[in-house]
């Protein structure tokens, strides 16, 4: 969190995210210099923005910018000191540096990659290795990935700011849509040998709850932490003993966070409030309540399906898409037999989307099996498994194939 505050804080003053890092890990190392010998301070937070203040204002004098500098407060304010000036920039609301940050950091002139890992390593200060190794990439392609983020954003000029009107808009969108990809990459690991990565699920959450306090009007924020937080109450009861994914409806709920469940349902009532006070209920909210019916039954059997086909729904008539469909099959298929389920699948079964995605194949499995056509099912479960890059949910499609 002291990282974040730090990039923020001197981002705004430098106009330069790489740059901004660069003096963030300057005090961060004085820090290691000094503390062992003067001790930690009572405030480490402020000692670390001071410090990096001052290595701000060093490093502009050593380029000789500040001349510059010291022209524009001139005219705009001669009485101030102009080291004092600089420095002033820096003592502004944390939270609205925080904010800018995040718009800067998923600014849509970066590609998607390049928002994530750029988001990760400002705002959650992961390292490049462990970038990479959640996202099972080599370490050189995340850091030079970073480095031209840093480098595209520098040279598009963008300013680090909070956008107003139709730009934040958009520009919210790509910030949830960045920190939504971080969790799901942590709730269900797209490749290697392990079905959750917490940790990314950690940080995602992190950063929606402090873009919730810094935005606290925006509803698809609210409703974005509220699916979060619904669904990392899951977490313990995903995954069995030696690691093996055990699916929604095999789990055991009383091993749900119901902390986190709370949490996530205070959140889409925040969500609900300005929703009826007139704001948008987006695909965020729905996605929250669809998580809120499952959190809210006792047991699978106590599920209200045909509720949460309803929310599919509107869903899939606010942010269409294969994907969403998919997910509104499997809920008809509950709430209105596999038949109903199966039509849904195969009417998206062309998509260009989903021709290499798993899960569909997998669902209509599951939908097969319910009809009885065991064959078909298998050979459904047998071409999931060749499509998933995960392992372990390759060992649990196989072995549902062989049972």
């Amino acid at each position: 969190m002291e990282s974040a505050r730090l990039h923020a804080g001197l981002a705004r003053m430098v106009r330069d995210v790489g740059l901004a890092e660069e003096l963030a890990q300057d005090a961060l190392v004085a820090a290691l210099e000094r503390w062992p010998e003067t001790g930690i301070p009572e405030n480490p937070g402020a000692w670390l923005m001071a410090t990096a203040k001052n290595r701000a204002i060093d490093r502009l004098r050593r380029h000789q910018r500040i001349a510059h500098k010291h022209e524009e407060l001139a005219h705009a304010a001669p009485q101030v000191d102009p080291k004092e000036a600089l420095a002033d920039r820096l003592d502004d609301d944390v939270g609205d540096d925080l904010l800018r940050l995040v718009f800067t950091c998923c600014h849509p002139v970066l590609s998607g990659d390049a928002r994530v890992a750029l988001t990760l390593r400002m705002l959650c200060g992961l390292t490049t290795d462990e970038i990479a190794r959640a996202f099972l990439a080599p370490e050189a392609t995340i850091a030079q990935r970073i480095v031209r983020a840093k480098r595209t954003l520098a040279d598009a000029r963008v300013p680090f700011e909070v956008p107003r009107g139709e730009e934040r808009e958009a520009r919210l969108a790509s910030v949830l849509e960045v920190i939504y990809l971080v969790f799901n990459e942590g709730y269900a690991a797209t490749a290697g040998d392990h079905w959750m990565r917490p940790a990314l699920c950690e940080d995602a959450l992190r950063l929606g709850r402090i873009l919730a306090e810094l935005a606290p009007g925006e509803a698809e924020v609210h409703g974005l932490v509220g699916l979060m937080e619904i669904q990392a109450s899951r977490s313990r009861a995903r995954v069995g003993p030696g690691g093996e994914p055990i699916l929604l409806l095999e789990q055991n709920r009383a091993r749900w966070d119901q902390l986190l469940i709370g949490r996530g349902l205070a959140a889409l009532a925040r969500a609900e409030a300005i929703v009826e006070g007139g704001g948008a209920r987006g695909p965020y909210v729905l996605q929250a309540a669809i998580a809120a019916c499952h959190a809210r039954a006792r047991t699978a059997d106590e599920t209200d399906w045909v509720k949460i086909a309803a929310l599919y729904q509107a869903l899939a008539q606010a942010s269409p898409s294969p994907v969403v469909e998919l997910n509104r099959a499997v809920a008809v298929g509950m709430a209105f037999g596999p038949e109903a389920g199966l039509a849904i699948v195969d009417a998206i079964a062309d998509a260009p989307a989903m021709q290499r995605y798993h899960l569909l194949p997998a669902v209509r499995a599951d939908l097969l099996l319910r009809l009885g056509r065991t064959d078909e099912a298998r050979t459904e479960l047998e071409r999931a498994a060749s499509l998933t890059r995960n392992a372990r949910e390759r060992e649990l499609l196989l072995a549902r194939a062989r049972g």
